[in-house]
């Protein structure tokens, strides 16, 4: 070998002990890391720090989130790592209007909750009180005094029974938009059709209809508008075909109001 290539023992020994202590003090500083990061964990599961301080819900559209809160019995003085989750959900679940809930902790103090609820199909009115009523058909506890019903048609003269079974399932199956436009849903039974129905819409219009064929003839609904003057209101007979008549006078409008 060439005399240039030549290493001696002599050079190579402070190399080697300078890349050992290198190699000993990243490893020191590894270990002391790990070990200032396990002390901060244990600081933080054992102190005040991951104690609940913040409870988060979403996805609720009726039920109150302090109500949600209060049904999950999940208390402020208690870490979250010792919640127990799967009670806290099943806690909220036992309410008639939940079809879903998920608990879970967020680092480092805060317990999020995630619901899902029945939609609301209509509100039943008795004597001006109104009982929400379910997708499912639950009929709930009239809403507190000064309570108004939101996103669901009122239902007026209904009884619970197969008028208003058959009605909720004719419901269900129209689009959201639809179901949105009607405001009231007056029970008129006749002669010839223990069915009948007569709603009133948002937009101003009057519907005469049966529940046994409610679904079939509203979903042209938003088509058979769109070919009328918004500015004549009148009625839309859906019971056999689909015709309109518009209201002779405003005293016309009153009297029908009046009848339902």
């Amino acid at each position: 070998m060439e005399k240039g290539k030549i290493v001696s023992i002599e050079d190579r020994i402070p190399k080697l002990k300078q890349l050992r202590k290198s190699k000993a003090n990243k490893r020191l500083v590894l270990l002391l890391s790990l070990f200032f990061i396990l002390v901060a964990c244990v600081l933080y599961f054992l102190s005040p720090l991951s104690y609940v301080q913040n409870v988060q819900v979403e996805g609720n559209r009726y039920i109150t989130s302090k109500q949600i809160i209060e049904l999950s019995k999940v208390k402020k003085d208690r870490s979250i790592w010792k919640i127990d989750t799967g009670k806290a959900a099943a806690n909220i679940k036992r309410n008639e209007e939940i079809k879903n809930a998920k608990v879970t902790p967020v680092f480092p103090n805060s317990i999020k909750i995630t619901v899902s609820e029945h939609n609301r199909m209509a509100y039943l009115s008795n004597d001006g009180k109104y009982a929400p009523i379910l997708e499912n058909g639950t009929v709930l506890e009239e809403l507190a005094t000064g309570e108004i019903p939101v996103y669901a048609p009122v239902l007026i003269g209904f009884k619970e029974g197969k008028a208003l079974k058959l009605l909720l399932e004719q419901l269900d199956k129209l689009p959201v938009e639809i179901q949105n436009a009607i405001s009231e849903i007056h029970y008129a039974p006749t002669k010839t059709d223990g069915y009948h129905i007569v709603m009133f819409m948002n937009d101003g219009f009057e519907v005469s209809a049966t529940s046994r064929t409610l679904f079939e003839k509203m979903i042209h609904y938003p088509s058979i508008v769109s070919q009328l003057d918004p500015k004549v209101k009148g009625v839309i007979d859906l019971e056999v075909g689909s015709y309109f008549k518009a209201y002779k006078n405003a005293e016309q409008k009153e009297d029908t109001n009046g009848q339902n």
